[in-house]
């Protein structure tokens, strides 16, 4: 039994068939681009391996930053999973596209798992490879992301659209040093139902074996707002106050929390997107409340000195409010505090947070962390 599978899993698809898997033995040659905490996961939860102590995976091959691939190279990916950790070994793992054009490994699909911000310079590397016309000339594209916008930005590679498809999961990693990552939170994984059903049997196939919980999706748009919703709520308030997912729920809160779901809400209406407010804000709670003790990706971007993702939740969701015509003032503040702390890292953030918050360290009901500086992912 593979680690993880402690629970079994609910896996859907849209037409409640399992598809046939893709080839005899159900493997089909994966490439994660953008290894980092998810994207690691991914490798894992898309490989042959059942056993931490078995074969080395074959099929899945990890692109990512060098330290980390190096040292995955060296001792395997170490995943800490809630009932222990455990060692994986993958047999091609590159920090370039160079490398990956250097070896003879295939893939069927690539498996995007970039920052938003950074899939543009992604773009630009493919064309500059010639993989496209290569090795990749015949491969899918999975974009695996947070924000929206992703597809938009991808199209223009010129990519056939049967080439390109979205997914968005909730499940929480961590990364804790190069070569090893921590499942914080198993949560299901939404993918656009367009996916072919041999993929889609792959798919099916790995999460279920593994105990992960996967959906294709008829109305995936209406899944990705309701992510984007719970990103423009949790992500900024947390990266700000400097805590935890949890503290969304604080009463003084409530009030900011629903003037940005109802600030999204009507964007999304706007758009074709029936979402409800009621359900909207049912959800982002019960996440928060699930996730309670997570540090959202924005924070430890913050705490890294690191660009946010910002620009594709918040901000996305104001740039379509521009464009009919009307403002978005909670959503809009939130922004702007983000984007004038980006950048600072830790040290200057902390001090940041001493100097607002003079309180800490006493009885006051709205404490305020001293995170440590995290490491690179």
């Amino acid at each position: 039994m593979s680690p993880g599978t402690n629970l079994r899993s609910k896996i859907i698809s849209a037409d409640n068939v399992i598809s046939p898997i893709a080839s005899e033995d159900g493997m089909v040659e994966v490439l994660i681009y953008g290894a980092g905490a998810i994207g690691s996961m991914l490798g894992y939860l898309l490989s042959q391996a059942e056993d931490p102590k078995g074969e080395t995976i074959e099929n899945v091959a990890l692109l990512g930053r060098k330290g980390h691939m190096e040292k995955i190279k060296k001792d395997g990916l170490c995943i800490n999973f809630f009932e222990g950790s455990y060692s994986f070994r993958f047999q091609n793992c590159f920090s370039s596209l160079d490398e990956l054009k250097g070896s003879s490994f295939a893939p069927e699909i690539v498996i995007v798992c970039v920052k938003t911000y950074s899939l543009p310079g992604v773009c630009d590397e493919l064309k500059k490879s010639s993989l496209l016309d290569g090795t990749l000339r015949n491969a899918s594209f999975l974009l695996l992301m947070n924000g929206m916008g992703n597809r938009e930005v991808f199209s223009s590679l010129g990519l056939s659209s049967d080439r390109i498809f979205e997914g968005i999961t909730s499940s929480g990693v961590k990364f804790s040093e190069d070569g090893s990552i921590e499942l914080k939170g198993k949560a299901e994984t939404i993918l656009e139902q367009g996916i072919s059903e041999s993929m889609r049997g792959f798919f099916i196939e790995r999460f279920e074996e593994k105990g992960f919980e996967m959906e294709f999706a008829p109305d995936f748009k209406k899944h990705q707002w309701n992510k984007l919703l719970v990103n423009a709520v949790i992500n900024p308030i947390t990266a700000l106050t400097g805590e935890k997912n949890g503290f969304i729920l604080s009463a003084p809160l409530q009030s900011t929390v629903e003037s940005v779901v109802k600030e999204c809400i009507d964007v999304a209406r706007r758009e074709g997107v029936p979402l409800h407010e009621d359900s909207a804000l049912e959800l982002v709670r019960s996440v928060a409340s699930k996730t309670s003790l997570n540090t959202s990706s924005m924070l430890q971007d913050l705490l890294r000195g690191r660009r946010t993702e910002i620009d594709s939740i918040n901000g996305y969701v104001i740039r379509l409010a521009k464009k009919h015509g009307f403002s978005l003032p909670v959503n809009e503040a939130l922004y702007a505090l983000v984007k004038s702390i980006e950048g600072k890292g830790a040290k200057d953030i902390i001090s940041l947070w001493n100097d607002c918050y003079p309180w800490i360290g006493s009885s006051s009901p709205w404490p305020v962390p001293h995170p440590s500086p995290l490491p690179e992912s």
